[in-house]
């Protein structure tokens, strides 16, 4: 399914008949900072609202290390930071059933199938392949809900790694 996450105004048709919603979807680097508060925060919460619209229980949202303190941020990441700690403040006052993951600096290497995951370790990159993984694994395991944990590359496989949140 492919839409345009600033132009629509309501997602619902989008994610109708889903048992979840994955948000992953960002402004990338080189946007300003407008279009990060559009992207970055306003289509999570469009997100948000179509899955209480439709009942969908289950949101995973991809933020970002440091989204829990944005104001310690690197000034030229500030406006990113700001946007993904309002997003993921915006689900955990939704009232769904969800898991906030803060993946490290993205990479296009390989995955390794071995990641560290837990609520404090530090900055470190991570290939999106593995990310991708654990967002897999995550929809499936009940103890990551309610959960936000930092995620980077280690030497756990992907499912014990989660087992373990």
């Amino acid at each position: 399914m492919v839409c345009n996450l600033e132009r629509e105004r309501n997602l619902s048709t989008y994610v109708q008949g889903a048992g979840a919603v994955v948000f992953a979807a960002g402004a990338g680097p080189g946007s300003g900072e407008e279009r990060k508060r559009t992207v970055d925060l306003g289509a999570a919460v469009k997100l948000i609202e179509a899955a209480q619209a439709l009942g969908i229980r289950r949101y995973v949202m991809v933020s970002a290390i440091g989204a829990d303190d944005p104001e310690s941020a690197p000034e030229q990441m500030r406006g990113y930071q700001r946007a993904k700690a309002e997003a993921d403040a915006a689900l955990e006052a939704a009232g769904l059933d969800h898991t906030i993951v803060r993946p490290g600096m993205l990479t296009d290497d390989p995955g390794t199938g071995t990641v560290s995951a837990g609520p404090d370790l530090g900055r470190d990159e991570i290939p999106r392949e593995d990310v991708a993984a654990v967002l897999h694994s995550v929809l499936r395991a009940d103890n990551t809900i309610g959960k936000t944990f930092v995620l980077v590359t280690g030497d756990t496989p992907i499912g014990e790694a989660i087992a373990a949140i």
